[in-house]
């Protein structure tokens, strides 16, 4: 990329626009974002070297005279802010800062990579190959274990979920957690994600950071946990209703259940011999039936020793992933289902991903083994784990006027 140094600010902002788009097909926010970020930092780095020692000094009158609104005011209260004031968001959720700050991990605790300094060397390494992992039974007996604790935690959150608590306080139970049970959260520095859990929230697609907003009744929490023991990573999520009001939406209820039946649908297809291709369509097709959108952005992946790596599973029929399932590969499934569009749009955090439209979005994920059966779900949830399926609450009804002040019944969906 020898020229690229060159280029103006506007070829550059295009350029950057246009290698987003690409970036967009790879398998998750995670892996997009770390080629993003190398690629864009390598372009500016030489560029703005000499343009930030002019602006160094004080002397910027403009700067000065009318300084850039970066942030919105503090509420008096409690000091909480939204940093992106004049961000055009497509719903109604608003990042509530301050960030807590980072979460330490004690020394004892064995480390994934990039744990110090945000860079996932071993994943960029094999990043582009399609050669996938075949476990021995001593790694199967790792990823059991690591999946097993990862159970353990998510229910564990999940317990704690209700109107009222911050996104701030689950982060703090799982990282506590994950130390409880000498395991690193594999998101905290995961490519500096600041957090040791995700949580999104209503629109939020997925990658939703922790922070001050507190739950209100009718919201829908995703809660993304990955655990890093023994050298093996653990991948899970499910979406959760926060209070009654969000169990008696009719809306909220055919979203998270349609999303949970479409991750159950593709599993019961995952033997020795299925295309990586194959999920997809069985989740798209049971969608649309439900009258959702499959969110085409993110996909599951391989997970074993590395957070991320080969195959890769889209939830979207007619893709065109590569490779076949053979006994001893492990990956995720997890569906991202929408009630409106499939278009997604970043929040300027760099994490944060919600629809174009504002539409509610729910996630289901399991960590998958093929076996020369069939599959083992890592998993799975437990007898007394919280949330799970629920009925669709009773149709209200509603009178419309019709013809000159005529009563007539109208269900609502």
């Amino acid at each position: 990329m020898p020229n690229m140094l060159k280029v103006g600010k506007g070829k550059l902002l295009l350029l950057t626009r246009l290698l987003q788009d690409e970036l967009g097909r790879l398998p998750c926010a995670f892996v997009r974002y770390t080629v993003s970020e190398c690629l864009y930092s390598r372009i500016l780095s030489k560029e703005q070297a000499g343009h930030k020692a002019v602006h160094k000094t004080n002397g910027n009158l403009l700067r000065n005279l009318f300084p850039p609104k970066v942030v919105s005011e503090p509420d008096p209260a409690g000091g909480h802010f939204n940093p992106f004031p004049t961000f055009p968001f497509t719903g109604s959720l608003r990042p509530v800062y301050p960030l807590s700050q980072r979460r330490s991990v004690p020394s004892h605790i064995k480390r994934p990579d990039y744990a110090e300094d945000g860079d996932p060397k071993s994943e960029r390494k094999l990043r582009g190959r399609h050669n996938i992992t075949i476990l021995n039974e001593k790694e199967i007996a790792g990823m059991r274990k690591v999946c097993r604790l990862g159970r353990e935690v998510l229910d564990l959150v999940a317990r704690e979920v209700r109107p009222g608590v911050t996104t701030d306080y689950l982060d703090e139970i799982v990282h506590k957690a994950c130390i409880e049970r000498d395991s690193y959260p594999s998101t905290l520095n995961y490519v500096h994600f600041p957090k040791s859990v995700c949580t999104s929230v209503n629109e939020v697609i997925c990658h939703g950071i922790p922070d001050q907003r507190v739950l209100q009744d009718g919201d829908i929490l995703n809660i993304d946990v990955t655990l890093y023991h023994g050298g093996f990573h653990g991948d899970l999520n499910e979406t959760y209703y926060v209070g009654p009001k969000a169990l008696a939406d009719p809306d909220n209820v055919r979203l998270v259940e349609t999303t949970r039946d479409c991750l159950d649908q593709a599993i019961q297809l995952v033997k020795p011999g299925m295309l990586f291709r194959d999920p997809g369509t069985v989740i798209e097709k049971h969608a649309k039936k439900k009258g959702c959108s499959v969110i085409k952005t993110y996909c599951g992946h391989g997970i074993n020793q590395l957070f991320h790596c080969a195959p890769n599973v889209p939830h979207y029929a007619k893709n065109k992933a590569i490779g076949i399932a053979k006994p001893g590969m492990c990956f995720t499934i997890e569906p991202m289902i929408s009630l409106g569009t499939y278009k997604d749009k970043a929040w300027p955090d760099d994490w944060t991903s919600v629809t174009q439209d504002g539409s509610r979005t729910a996630q289901f994920e399991h960590t998958l083994l093929v076996t020369e059966e069939g599959v083992e779900v890592l998993t799975a949830r437990l007898p007394d784990s919280p949330g799970g399926p629920v009925p669709m609450p009773p149709v209200e009804e509603k009178k419309e006027e019709v013809n000159g002040g005529k009563e007539a019944v109208a269900a609502t969906s």
